[in-house]
């Protein structure tokens, strides 16, 4: 039966388990993006996006419990003063899981965690920027109007 299994454990104990969570959390909150294995990437989405939902009202309460959970005060003010204003009008969904291939030594599922707001490169709503060519079209342009003025001249 599996009563009460509501989360991965990971193959660790508790105390382990929410230490390494904890840590992987500060990581994504200060670096944006990081590496990790897809099982515990799926495990921190659980725990990190009700802690971001926790930020967009910044409160003493809001602090405390964060940092109850995070247990470190640079991530805690990161957290409350970047990461939740850039979210602020997002209702969930804050971190993107993408999935990179195995890793080589032991073939493991590895994924990368990143915050969704934080991802200039990747647009999902599809607008492009404009790409710039060498093709030197400018110069056409300015050679066909030097000749027209060229020919303007020789009819005087």
């Amino acid at each position: 039966m599996r009563h009460g299994k509501k989360h991965n454990h990971l193959g660790r104990k508790t105390a382990h388990r929410k230490a390494m969570l904890a840590n992987m959390a500060c990581s994504l909150i200060e670096h944006k993006r990081i590496n990790t294995t897809v099982a515990k990437a799926k495990a921190l989405r659980v725990f990190v996006e009700p802690l971001i939902t926790k930020s967009k009202a910044d409160t003493t309460h809001n602090r405390r419990i964060v940092f109850s959970y995070l247990r470190d005060k640079y991530a805690v003010t990161e957290l409350f003063k970047e990461i939740s204003v850039k979210v602020g009008d997002r209702p969930g969904g804050y971190i993107r899981i993408i999935k990179l291939g195995n890793r080589q030594g032991d073939n493991a599922p590895m994924a990368m965690v990143e915050l969704v707001d934080y991802n200039e490169i990747y647009n999902p709503k599809g607008k492009k920027a404009k790409k710039s060519t060498r093709r030197g079209r400018k110069k056409a342009d300015s050679a066909q109007v030097e000749g027209t003025q060229t020919e303007e001249k020789t009819e005087e």
